[in-house]
């Protein structure tokens, strides 16, 4: 389904997928109660989440972040700020990674969940972005605010752990996305050099653009692999390094994939490319985008060498 809808539109695919990290952060390692409590409602659509993790001085270094949860009387109160928290503006809810120990290392990490219409908690201004732009991201404010122990996921010191997970399970996804992105960019492309006519002939006749869309189906069919292979393995159960492996794999290629076919088919519409008449620079912009999030491309293949070298 995500691979079809970012065909398509890569923001309804966003929108979908946004909603599976504190889902599946929630399925890891959430009790049973809290279970209860939001996983209808997320299921249903009557409740929308979002996942906060970054920091302006931690991005891919998740143990360096500053956001602090200190122990109170009942449970803990939380101080710091977060950005490019995707959805904020929109959820419920939002799964917050917190340090709850002085230390740069990645035990000391808990998320907890924050319900939105907790005092203290406030949103900041929407990110004016190049790509996703139908998705809103933000950063977000905490300040004094109150949360039980109750809304922490996991045992104390867990939080990296669960989340690294429930990465693991949503990077076949984004992967899916890239595929999908890349389908379309394609699919547009062929459409585009078919009714284009140049020196007295149709594009798609030359031998160098048919090469070069016979390029795009071998990757775009290489990364669809992949990725079925990958969410086929998180299916069966998988976890760990193998899947950890497997969905580096998935989501580096395929997002890598959509860059590559969203660039060339820009570059087969020639100027038309670069005009917002047509929908291809749209694919280009958010095929960026896929390239960083959830763990930049460089941070999956530090993934994928170091399980590789570790057999």
């Amino acid at each position: 389904a995500l691979e079809e809808f970012c065909r398509v539109c890569y923001n309804t695919a966003y929108l979908l997928l946004v909603q599976w990290v504190p889902f599946g952060a929630l399925l890891t390692g959430g009790s049973e109660q809290q279970q209860r409590r939001y996983l209808p409602g997320l299921a249903s659509g009557d409740l929308r989440a979002a996942f906060s993790l970054t920091e302006p001085q931690s991005g891919s270094d998740v143990a360096r972040i500053r956001t602090r949860a200190e122990k109170c009387d009942g449970g803990y109160r939380i101080n710091g700020s977060k950005i490019w928290c995707t959805n904020a503006s929109l959820a419920d809810f939002i799964v917050v990674a917190v340090k709850t120990g002085t230390d740069d290392k990645a035990g000391s990490i808990n998320f907890f969940i924050v319900d939105c219409d907790t005092p203290g908690f406030t949103v900041g201004k929407k990110e004016e972005k190049m790509g996703a732009r139908g998705v809103p991201s933000h950063a977000i404010f905490f300040e004094d605010v109150f949360v039980t122990e109750d809304q922490r996921l996991g045992s104390e010191g867990q939080g990296f752990k669960i989340v690294m997970e429930a990465l693991n399970t949503s990077r076949p996804l984004i992967g899916a996305r890239g595929v999908g992105l890349a389908q379309g960019a394609m699919d547009l492309a062929v459409e585009f050099v078919k009714e284009r006519q140049a020196f007295g002939q149709s594009v798609s006749d030359y031998q160098g653009v048919r090469w070069m869309i016979a390029d795009m189906a071998i990757q775009i069919e290489a990364s669809r692999n992949l990725v079925y292979r990958a969410a086929q393995a998180a299916d069966d159960g998988v976890s760990g390094k193998e899947l950890a492996t497997l969905a580096a794999i998935a989501k580096c290629h395929s997002s890598d994939t959509a860059m590559k076919v969203a660039t060339d088919a820009v570059q087969l519409f020639g100027a038309s490319g670069i005009s917002n008449e047509y929908p291809i620079n749209r694919y280009f912009r958010d095929a960026k985008v896929l390239q960083i999030i959830e763990g930049t491309n460089q941070i999956q293949r530090n993934i994928i060498s170091r399980n590789v070298m570790a057999k």
